[in-house]
């Protein structure tokens, strides 16, 4: 969690509907929303927020109920029949997304990499607001401005390598927008009022966009989402905008992110609540495991191995990697898969050969499992993701004798290590993560892998985890004998990371000596104080 001092504009807030105190994205003290922001927006939030904010609300404590519910042992589990799941409705998916076989994903805040993905030939692009773009009003206005240039095709970068301006090349690429989840909260914007970060950044593309310039709808990606209930939020907050900008119905496209552990038992009636909009679902399998993690903290059967140690394939991921078509394709949407975290690099012939050695079997897999596609975050892996998955996708496809509800928490026996070494490296990631969101970074590339906050939160409830159940769950040193995870083993090995990321620290890294202690306290506390909620 974020402190008043590690930025100016993410302060620590107490929620007037929660008892909770939670980091809010707020404006400059000085800023005037009259003056610093679109002319009109503020009459276009306010109708917005009198209709969605409460409501938005009720869904957060509805969520907290959910959790303590199942920390109590009721664990989420399917709904009963309705009209979503006996039903043969299906959408018609728009031919400007047919095909999606990858879709590049990155911090929307970056100008040069936004470039760079929009020219890399993904047939698909998203722009994110959200996990890896760091949730301060700096970033979050940069990402905005770039979404904009970007839609309207006139963002560019000066690349100092060949002494040029880039701009965005012309092509079918299809632009994703994800705003913040509906769990954050953006204030200085309306006076004393606390609105939805996800209404926020909605409203503030869509009022600025040009509609009759746009090669295709505006399509946004929902993220975070907990409950099919919060896809009616969604939907309202679509419709009221396209009445209030005198479009269509329909208008506003959207994909749904399935990232938590309660909408996978719900993913069918998120869909249908959404179907005048929605085109697709994606696994976000890293924030899924975070998840699913959360809500069975309580149960010492669900301690994880060490996180690069389970397989892609494994069981937890699988039965939802193969359900999740199924559901798409009954319905006409498209199905897409995760990200591959292992990046390549241009530097190090033997991690580039690695990485993309582990890119091709992995969308190989979700190709198997009937996915139409998946995400990938650097413009290397572009060709060898597409080629994996058929041309343009595989709505026709479905399994023979499908189960419309497999077991979405088999144990995660037989599978990975659980070691200090594995302790060790959850504590020096999400230092070194949290190091790079007081840097401005929502995103870090860390030993070959490209991390952001679905990494932070699975790495703290994995030692949160092996903490609270280290007496019947043996975690093993580099000699097999078990190794007691109390409070002050975790101080410790806090302590010896920070000094070896001091050490290790680039000799003109000005702000490593203030900000590797402050990662370190941060990361330590929100662990200690169960943190958990993707923010």
């Amino acid at each position: 969690m974020t402190t008043a001092t590690s930025s100016p504009n993410l302060a620590l807030t107490p929620l007037p509907f929660s008892n909770r105190v939670v980091p809010v994205n707020t404006a400059p003290k000085d800023f005037d929303a009259e003056r610093g922001l679109p002319e009109g927006i503020l009459d276009f939030l306010a109708p917005l927020h009198a209709a969605l904010t409460l409501r938005q609300r009720a869904l957060l404590a509805r969520r907290e109920n959910t959790l303590a519910e199942a920390h109590a042992g009721k664990v989420p589990s399917y709904l009963p029949p309705s009209v979503a799941t006996m039903s043969s409705w299906r959408i018609e998916l728009p031919a400007w997304c047919a095909d999606q076989r990858n879709q590049m994903t990155g911090p929307a805040d970056d100008a040069e990499l936004v470039v760079k993905m929009l020219n890399s030939g993904a047939p698909g692009v998203m722009l994110d607001l959200e996990d890896s773009t760091a949730n301060t009003w700096e970033h979050n206005s940069q990402g905005i401005k770039n979404i904009l240039e970007a839609l309207a095709g006139r963002l560019a970068y000066f690349d100092r390598k060949r002494n040029k301006t880039v701009g965005i090349n012309p092509s079918t690429t299809v632009i994703f927008t994800r705003p913040r989840g509906l769990h954050l909260h953006q204030a200085g914007v309306l006076p004393g009022e606390l609105l939805p970060a996800s209404l926020f950044d909605v409203a503030m593309v869509a009022y600025q966009v040009d509609f009759s310039a746009l090669r295709h709808p505006l399509c946004i990606y929902i993220a975070k989402s907990e409950s099919a209930d919060e896809a009616l939020w969604w939907r309202d907050l679509f419709q009221m905008i396209e009445r209030m900008k005198g479009l269509p119905k329909g208008t506003l496209k959207c994909m749904a992110l399935v990232e938590s552990h309660p909408l996978a038992f719900q993913m069918e009636e998120f869909a249908w609540n959404l179907r005048d909009h929605i085109v697709g679902l994606d696994l976000g399998r890293w924030d899924y495991m975070a998840s699913l993690i959360h809500f069975l903290l309580e149960n010492p059967e669900w301690v994880l191995p060490d996180r690069n140690t389970i397989p892609h394939n494994v069981a937890f991921f699988q039965n939802l990697r193969n359900l999740i078509p199924e559901i798409c394709h009954k319905h006409g949407m498209l199905a897409i898969g995760g990200m591959t975290a292992l990046y390549p690099s241009r530097e190090d012939p033997e991690l580039n050969a690695r990485a993309l050695k582990v890119l091709a079997e992995d969308k190989k897999n979700e190709a198997n499992s009937l996915m139409d596609g998946a995400w990938t975050g650097h413009p290397d892996q572009n060709e060898i993701a597409v080629s994996q998955f058929p041309v343009p996708n595989q709505l026709q496809a479905r399994p023979a004798a499908a189960n419309p509800h497999p077991d979405l928490r088999p144990l995660p026996t037989g599978v990975g290590q659980r070691t200090l070494a594995g302790t060790r490296a959850a504590v020096r990631t999400v230092t070194r993560y949290r190091n790079g969101v007081l840097n401005g970074k929502g995103a870090s590339l860390l030993d070959g892998y490209m991390e952001d906050l679905a990494t932070d939160r699975i790495y703290r409830l994995m030692i949160a985890q092996r903490m609270r159940h280290s007496r019947q769950v043996e975690i093993l040193d580099d000699n097999g004998a078990a190794v007691p995870h109390t409070p002050e083993l975790i101080s410790q090995l806090f302590d010896e990371e920070l000094d070896r990321l001091l050490r290790e620290a680039k000799s003109d890294d000005s702000r490593a000596a203030e900000t590797l202690p402050e990662a370190r306290r941060m990361s330590e506390e929100m662990i200690r104080r169960e943190e958990f909620d993707p923010r």
